[in-house]
């Protein structure tokens, strides 16, 4: 549909069943429209799919400017911008890192805390964001 896929998050709710959210975005940036469009795309698709057996909402958005990073190529395309990094476990001691992006090193991603360079496991990273720097 000539938009990016930036990522997709499925989310557990307790009683209200689950959250799909899909993230899109275009050199022209997002409008409300295009989330419709997509919304109205993808909504068809999984009506006759049907990879969801449960309730669920379908949520199409913008990644905003506190922008989820989900894979490799986010962290090497906004190295130099500050990203905050929830871990699945703790690494040295702690899960949340706020810092800069430095990159990514192997299967390692690099955070910049203050002059200290961390490595942090890709697969073990549970949520990423960019911070807004106003």
């Amino acid at each position: 549909m000539g938009y990016e896929l930036v990522g997709i998050e499925l989310l557990s709710r307790q009683k209200q069943g689950v959250l799909l959210r899909i993230y899109i975005d275009s050199d022209k940036g997002i409008t409300l429209d295009d989330c419709t469009t997509v919304s109205h795309q993808v909504s068809g698709l999984l009506d006759v799919e049907n990879p969801i057996e449960e309730n669920y909402d379908l949520e199409v958005s913008s990644p905003g400017i506190d922008r989820p990073l989900f894979d490799r190529e986010h962290f090497e395309r906004f190295r130099g911008k500050k990203a905050r990094i929830r871990m699945r476990i703790r690494q040295n001691g702690r899960r949340r890192y706020d810092g800069v992006l430095m990159g990514v090193k192997g299967d390692d991603v690099t955070l910049d805390i203050e002059g200290e360079r961390f490595n942090l496991p890709l697969d073990q990273i549970e949520s990423a964001r960019l911070i807004p720097e106003f």
